[in-house]
């Protein structure tokens, strides 16, 4: 990919659901240093999922300085060679804090938390349309998992949030907006802004002006003075300030970590990718036209990449559980010690016996929308074993990418042209009986990169472009990528991936209205 031969580094900041990374790629996207962080996941009640935005930071400032020193210790002289730092991050995930003092007011409410369940039910019997009142301007449903909902929490159950509005001290955004504001500064004079693809899982943000919708802000009775600046994805937003590693370095790109995906995997207009993470989302870049879903998907923004960039859109299904349910199998069942250990397990046995799981831990996100769904696993019998749950437990995470992946199709409206190849990445995808599994299941191929982890390199990508160091061509031009990529090909016959297919729907089926259960 290299336009000269003049040594370049770009650092990528990838701040995810569960661990932060700081990853240095070279002008070839070679990573030379990385480190990562895991960082305390906060419960306080059923449901409930919070993030300690103080933590967060620190994660964020170990990992830059010890990928640094990893980096130099390998001979590359990243000191005087890196050009510019990326980000990205969670979306959804929601905090407001004080411009004065530089504390959050509340920990960060985590993306998949739902306690915003009543707000959501209150809002869609008080506004004209219900639950699809705003789709139209940001295609998105009145749901748990965005922003806007979180943050109407904040403002009317913590007094300290309320306090800080009244006073005009108050900093509303997501993790992105936390980062850069200290990165920048902080108190000191920094920099309050998102970029408009976290801008645009708020529900607050039009998709066609890209900018704050005030209709909306009315509605909810958000104050704009308490919102960031949006911005584009790739251009230098501002410099790293003292009290951080790399003092006076650029931040030059930044996107929410599933459009950073699209970017690390070079998605044009018509392609797909799920990224396999604590959650599942997959995405199609539908280009410059803005397509509303018929069939349970969200439209939102893919990237922009540049100021005067034209904006790419998306369909997207984001999945809630997918990582995360083997993690549930490791520390809550104590089924396996590792998350690793789980092909082995479920290699162990070649079907699940009957078994379904179902993980709609906290309710079911695409297509079917049901925040009144919890868990269940079905079909056990006595010759049930644990390597039928943990392949059962690898099954759901597939098939609920089917379940999006069919929707995505049925609104495509037959534009689909030839082979579908669906592009994966995320730590989930190292497990090579789950990258087969999903491949029966859909009866198309899936394709894996040799770098799984593409948010990374399509945050490095953003703020390389913003700097000089790739062209958009380079970045998008796949072919030289594809020769290291690994492909796996359905070999389930079709008329019996028909009946398991159906078997899942049995079992989604089961459910729902479930929520009541724990009363």
């Amino acid at each position: 990919m290299a336009k000269t031969k003049e040594a370049a580094f770009i650092g990528s900041i990838d701040q995810g659901t569960s661990s932060t990374r700081f990853i240095i790629y070279d002008r070839e996207s070679r990573c030379v240093g990385s480190h990562q962080v895991e960082f305390t996941q906060h419960y306080p009640q059923a449901g409930w999922v919070e993030h300690d935005p103080m933590e967060i930071l620190e994660s964020v400032r170990v990992c830059m300085a010890k990928a640094v020193d990893k980096a130099s210790a390998g001979g590359h002289n990243v000191d005087a060679a890196l050009k510019a730092i990326g980000l990205t991050n969670q979306r959804e995930t929601t905090l407001v804090w004080s411009k004065s003092t530089g504390r959050p007011l509340y920990n960060a409410i985590v993306w998949m938390d739902v306690r915003t369940t009543s707000i959501c039910r209150r809002l869609e019997k008080e506004i004209p349309g219900g639950r699809t009142h705003f789709v139209a301007t940001c295609g998105l449903p009145i749901s748990t998992y965005f922003s806007a909902m979180k943050l109407i929490w904040l403002m009317e159950n913590v007094d300290a949030v309320r306090e800080g509005i009244k006073k005009k001290d108050a900093l509303f955004g997501t993790i992105d907006s936390w980062l850069i504001w200290n990165l920048t500064g902080g108190v000191k004079g920094g920099l309050h802004v998102t970029d408009v693809s976290n801008a645009s899982r708020t529900m607050l943000m039009n998709l066609k002006t890209l900018d704050w919708d005030k209709p909306t802000l009315e509605t909810l009775k958000i104050p704009a003075e308490i919102l960031p600046k949006i911005i584009s994805n790739s251009e230098i937003i501002g410099k790293i300030t003292k009290g951080w590693p790399l003092v006076d370095l650029p931040i030059a790109g930044c996107l929410g970590d599933q459009h950073a995906a699209m970017v690390g995997q070079a998605c044009k207009k018509g392609e797909a990718k799920s990224t396999y993470g604590t959650g599942a989302f997959i995405l199609r870049n539908t280009g410059e036209e803005v397509v509303q879903s018929t069939h349970g998907l969200l439209t939102t923004l893919a990237f922009k990449l540049g100021p005067k960039a034209p904006a790419n859109y998306a369909l997207e299904g984001s999945i809630a559980i997918a990582g995360a349910a083997v993690q549930w199998l490791r520390d809550s069942l104590e089924i396996i010690k590792s998350a690793s250990e789980i092909e082995e397990l479920a290699s162990q046995v070649d079907s699940t016996g009957g078994v379904y799981f179902v993980p709609a831990f906290n309710g079911l996100f695409a297509p079917w929308w049901r925040d009144d769904a919890r868990g269940v696993c079905i079909g056990i019998t006595g010759f049930t074993s644990k390597a039928h749950i943990a392949r059962a437990v690898l099954e759901s995470m597939c098939f609920q990418v089917m379940d999006v992946l069919d929707s995505m199709h049925k609104d495509a409206k037959g534009s689909d042209k030839g082979e579908f190849l669906l592009r994966v990445d995320g730590g989930a995808t190292v497990n090579n009986l789950l990258m087969q599994i999903q491949a029966d299941l859909l009866g198309s191929p899936v394709v894996r990169p040799a770098d799984i982890e593409t948010t990374a390199l399509g945050a490095a990508y953003a703020a390389g472009l913003a700097v000089g160091v790739w062209t958009e061509e380079e970045i998008f031009a796949s072919g030289e990528k594809s020769k290291t990529d690994t492909t796996f090909r359905p070999l389930l016959n079709e008329e019996l991936r028909k009946k398991k297919v159906g078997c899942w729907f049995k079992a989604v089926e089961r459910t729902f209205d479930l929520a009541d259960l724990s009363i």
